[in-house]
């Protein structure tokens, strides 16, 4: 593999096939056994660890700079940690929870400006206004990125290339995440029909090796070499399913749960009081999937735990129906029994999930739909890799077969194939689910409405899935923004008139009417240049050179397009 300057990499894989391991190996962590590594001279490396260390005595501000920060640096971090929602900087690094240690590490990363970013899950632990900023932010320049995530809205606005890792091969898209999708099922295609067809040959040739005698010639000799290549091919497994998971067999009844005008806050006999609930009612229906969005601290994850029992609300109670079986996958995870096999930690929690009508799914046929392989199955927990401990954790979570779901941020850290299948697996499931999560793809294929926690108590009920709040959002934004306008062109109405007895109106001058003329005519040259190579970019036909050239000048145009649009506004503004 190899990377271009200006090039934006995601790289896809599935859990425990080594994306973390090739990262840290590429930023020199870890020794390879064979091949060779070349960067460019000079180059600077700016590299995420999905699980970033400090020392826990220093202060936010030191751990960005170890404490060798120039000014003009210093004032650098501070904007981006606020962007992050670290707005303490001289707070001690222990006092700070792992989502927030791994914020600094992020704003560490981006502050120093490297030549090569190579960023480990950099969405985990933001909320969707912080990935939505360093979309802009990464996206700003021509910066060279080296990604894993699992965010793929976040593949989609950011990355220009797609490495998928399988097999121990790597195969690259010259595209976005959409464009990987297309491309890779035409790569399994062909690869299904090409060992189609080497099957059809092997069964043929198979029989002439029957026939043959043991001393053969020259030619024969050929054939029986060619006749192993073959068998190799014929012999190869596509991992593509083709099979969706049955629905279990789970019942749930007409009465799910009723929040009665709950309140619930922190610190509230403090100055500052922390608001999560305020007479807060809703009626959860039958098979309902919802989906909870909003910004960190907002209270998510307090009003998870109030459903479930494990915190107390100031007022208010939670009326459960008899028949409801929660599944709670919490964010913290499980802590396993490192020298126990995976096999052993589904099965001590159920032996096979009931299907119905007499049918039933054992734990290792369950696992293996998960993509533990039968030899995985048989592993120790010590073996697996973080994403594979999270993957494990949702099984033994889902083969309790309850009935009602609550999901809080559970596509942390799993492969995107795992979220495939969790995906087709909630879509399709009889029961009710909740899911708090940032990731907006899988918020968009699962839940049917939302609650957005807007903080300090305020909390809307949408009804529909994450694309459609933010198209509904952004309209609210423009009628209040057309409001306001209004009320200002009312207000100054008088005053206009007034002005207008005793001034002239205010005109363009030559100069500046000949400056908006060539404008647009700019602005419009310079949006057709962006359409067309936002086209080339995603084609696939670019060669490395080309694509590596338009790739840097994007982001540049965007840039140019913005200024000589502002200057537009400006002089219109005149008129």
């Amino acid at each position: 593999m190899s990377i271009a300057e200006g090039q934006r990499v995601g790289l896809i894989a599935k859990n425990g096939t080594g994306k973390s391991t090739l990262l840290s190996i590429i930023n020199g962590n870890e020794r390879y056994e064979s091949g060779e590594i070349i960067f460019r001279r000079d180059l600077r490396v700016g590299y995420l660890d999905q699980s970033p260390h400090f020392d826990p005595n220093e202060s936010v501000l030191d751990a960005c700079f170890n404490h060798k920060g120039e000014e003009e640096s210093v004032l650098k971090a501070k904007q981006i940690l606020t962007q992050l929602k670290i707005r303490n900087l001289d707070q001690p690094m222990h006092e700070l929870s792992g989502g927030q240690q791994k914020r600094v590490a992020l704003a560490n990363v981006l502050i120093t400006e490297p030549d090569l970013l190579i960023l480990d899950e950099p969405t985990n632990h933001l909320d969707l206004e912080m990935i939505e900023w360093l979309e802009g932010f990464l996206n700003r320049g021509n910066k060279t990125l080296l990604m894993v995530t699992h965010d793929r809205f976040f593949l989609d606005r950011v990355c220009n290339i797609i490495m998928e890792l399988d097999d121990n091969t790597i195969y690259t898209y010259r595209g976005n995440y959409s464009y990987y999708l297309e491309k890779r099922q035409e790569r399994i295609d062909n690869k299904r029909s090409e060992i189609a067809r080497a099957n059809n040959l092997y069964r043929r040739e198979l029989e002439w090796m029957r026939r043959q005698p043991q001393a053969r010639g020259h030619k024969a000799r050929y054939r029986e070499e060619a006749f192993t290549d073959l068998e190799r091919i014929a012999k190869q497994r596509i991992e593509d399913r083709q099979m969706r998971l049955r629905r279990s067999n789970v019942y749930i009844g007409s009465k799910v749960f009723e929040c009665q005008y709950v309140s619930k806050s922190f610190n509230a006999d403090t100055s500052s009081p922390i608001t999560i609930l305020k007479d807060f009612y809703y009626n959860f229906a039958r098979f309902e999937k919802m989906g909870i969005v909003g910004n960190n601290g907002t209270g998510k994850s307090t009003f998870i735990k109030l459903l479930l029992g494990t915190e107390k609300a100031d007022s208010g109670r939670f009326d459960i129906g008899d028949t409801v079986r929660f599944g709670y996958f919490s964010q913290e995870g499980l802590r396993f029994n490192e020298q126990q096999k995976v096999i052993d930690i589904v099965t001590d929690v159920a032996e096979y999930i009931d299907l119905g009508s007499g049918r039933h799914l054992t734990a290792s046929q369950f696992l293996q739909h998960f993509l533990f392989t039968p030899e995985q199955q048989h592993n120790y927990v010590y073996k697996l890799s973080g994403g594979e401990k999270r993957k494990l954790y949702l099984c033994t979570v889902l083969m309790r077969n309850p009935n009602f779901l609550i999901l809080d941020e559970p596509t942390n850290d799993l492969d995107i194939q795992t979220l495939q299948i969790l995906e087709e697996y909630l879509q399709d499931f009889p029961g009710c689910v909740i899911v708090v999560s940032h990731d907006r793809y899988f918020m968009d294929k699962v839940v049917d409405h939302l609650l957005v926690f807007k903080g300090n108590g305020e909390i809307k009920d949408f009804p529909g899935n994450y694309t459609q709040y933010r198209q509904w959002a952004a309209m609210q934004s423009k009628e209040e923004e057309t409001k306001r306008t209004t009320k200002k062109i009312n207000n100054g109405q008088k005053q206009n008139d007034t002005a207008k007895q005793n001034n002239k109106p205010r005109r363009l001058s030559y100069k500046e009417q000949r400056e908006m003329q060539q404008l647009e005519k700019e602005i419009e040259a310079l949006e057709t240049e962006q359409k067309k190579l936002e086209e080339e970019l995603c084609s696939g036909t670019l060669n490395i050179e080309d694509l590596t050239t338009k790739s840097i000048r994007l982001p540049k145009l965007k840039e140019e397009l913005d200024e000589k649009s502002l200057r537009w506004l400006e002089l219109a503004e005149k008129i």
